[in-house]
């Protein structure tokens, strides 16, 4: 990670908000640091062994579904003051948590989407 990196928190399996409102919401998280790559941003795991990214998200592709604060069992498990994002990437959704100015970068990046890309959506 020598290119520098950014701390994001990731889930695969985002939680509903039933099971959020009843404290069954932490499972899944896992910690990592995201590197940005041109249209894409890729997501290694910090627990793990492959030598490549876990995740890769591409910002053409990629729509921004919902923006929360983190329900109080996920306070314990992602980072203090992060901010979940619900993202949808061709159908597949996914969660990510991260810090204030992590998530202004993050947004700076997905709306620089070059013209004539279908770039950066945010669902209704």
């Amino acid at each position: 990670m020598r290119g520098g990196g950014v701390d994001v928190c990731l889930r695969r399996r985002p939680a509903s908000r039933s099971r959020l409102r009843s404290g069954d919401g932490t499972a899944g998280w896992h910690f990592g640091v995201g590197r940005y790559r041109g249209d894409e941003l890729a997501w290694f795991r910090l627990t793990s062994l492959r030598p490549g990214p876990t995740v890769v998200v591409d910002r053409t592709e990629l729509e921004i579904v919902d923006r929360r604060t983190p329900a109080n069992p996920e306070a314990y498990v992602i980072p203090h003051g992060a901010s979940v994002l619900l993202c949808r990437i061709r159908g597949v959704e996914l969660e990510l948590a991260m810090a204030p100015g992590v998530l202004t970068g993050f947004l700076s990046w997905v709306e620089a989407t070059p013209p004539g890309r279908t770039g950066y959506r945010q669902a209704s």
